[in-house]
């Protein structure tokens, strides 16, 4: 068999594989949101106006403010975790090292230089999802299990690293979580950037059509010359990567490290993936769409706060969003 260049993708509907130069039309679909998402957009908009006239606190500048600081965490594990769901694989994992990264960087403060500390906080990260990643791809192992027994695993180290929360010793180290570029969070500009570099990564470079392809057809992918398990490798360390850098912040808006932090995370940032248009067995998603499920979540979550809804009842609401998506993805995949 001809061997395909590297910059070979793989068409996921068809299930062969095509060159990089694909139809413009295809690079087109590859990059607008599916219909099911600009419903979504719609459906977030209108939720905005009927609270703003329903609620004088929702539109608010001090509430929007709140409300772009809270997307922040969600956003920056979703946007890691498309990256893992692409390749069909799944990262439970990130909570722990949000919890991680984020009390290493307030302990270090204290002893290092403030963005030595930081450094050494994502460095972290990136190793934790580098283990998760080798443990998948060299040895085969089911991305599930893998990254279970790594959430358990990292919490643990949390907990060995610091039984009690700490808080940070220097007042620069709130800066990322607190402070505002004009209207606008510090953090909220951190994580735009980054959805604009893993927008450029999965549709601008043969790595990101490389993860797509893997989600779609792993063998076909390998044939035409990708080094599949590099890629997958290179995935979860970027998961990782996104998990500190949400961890670092985290703990510098909320000025306090808790070992405790993080339970639950990964389910929102998956939900994020499911609701944008992101299929759990890979091969489909866009960053565009993540976003756009970040944005619906945050803004559901600020309005039932404002509402005076109990916790538990966001989630019952949460959960069933995330089975509405699923089952109108299915509904489109059997209509094409």
């Amino acid at each position: 068999m001809t061997k395909q260049p590297v910059s070979a993708v793989l068409d996921t509907d068809s299930g062969e594989v095509a060159e990089a130069t694909a139809p413009a039309s295809a690079r087109w679909r590859a990059i607008v949101p599916s219909p099911t998402v600009l419903v979504l957009i719609g459906a977030a908009v209108a939720i905005v106006v009927v609270a703003g006239i329903t609620n004088d606190s929702f539109l608010t500048e001090g509430n929007m403010t709140n409300l772009l600081r809270q997307m922040v965490s969600t956003g920056l594990l979703a946007l890691g975790m498309l990256l893992v769901i692409l390749t069909g694989g799944i990262d439970l994992s990130v909570g722990s090292v949000v919890a991680l990264t984020g009390i290493m960087s307030a302990g270090l403060v204290s002893g290092l230089p403030l963005p030595v500390a930081i450094l050494v906080a994502i460095v972290v990260g990136v190793l934790c999802g580098t283990v998760n990643g080798v443990m998948v791809a060299r040895f085969s192992l089911a991305p599930f299990v893998v990254t279970l027994a790594s959430m358990t695993t990292f919490r643990g180290l949390t907990y060995v690293y610091s039984k009690t929360p700490i808080t940070p010793t220097t007042p620069d180290f709130l800066t990322l979580g607190s402070q505002n570029v004009g209207p606008i969070p510090i953090a909220a500009v951190i994580t735009l950037a980054m959805f604009g570099l893993g927008w450029v990564l999965i549709n601008r470079t043969s790595a990101g059509r490389a993860l797509l392809g893997i989600g779609g057809n792993r063998e076909a992918i390998r044939l035409a010359g990708v080094k599949v398990q590099r890629h997958l490798v290179l995935a979860y360390a970027l998961s990782g990567l996104c998990a500190a850098v949400a961890g670092v912040i985290l703990a510098s808006r909320v000025g306090i490290a808790q070992p405790s932090v993080g339970v639950g995370f990964e389910l929102d940032a998956i939900a994020a993936c499911v609701i944008g248009g992101a299929s759990l067995s890979g091969g489909r998603g866009t960053i565009g769409g993540t976003l756009a499920g970040v944005v619906l979540l945050g803004i559901i979550d600020n309005l039932l706060s404002l509402y005076d809804v109990q916790s538990y009842w966001q989630q019952v609401l949460k959960g069933l969003i995330i089975a509405v998506a699923i089952l109108v993805r299915r509904g489109e995949r059997q209509n094409t």
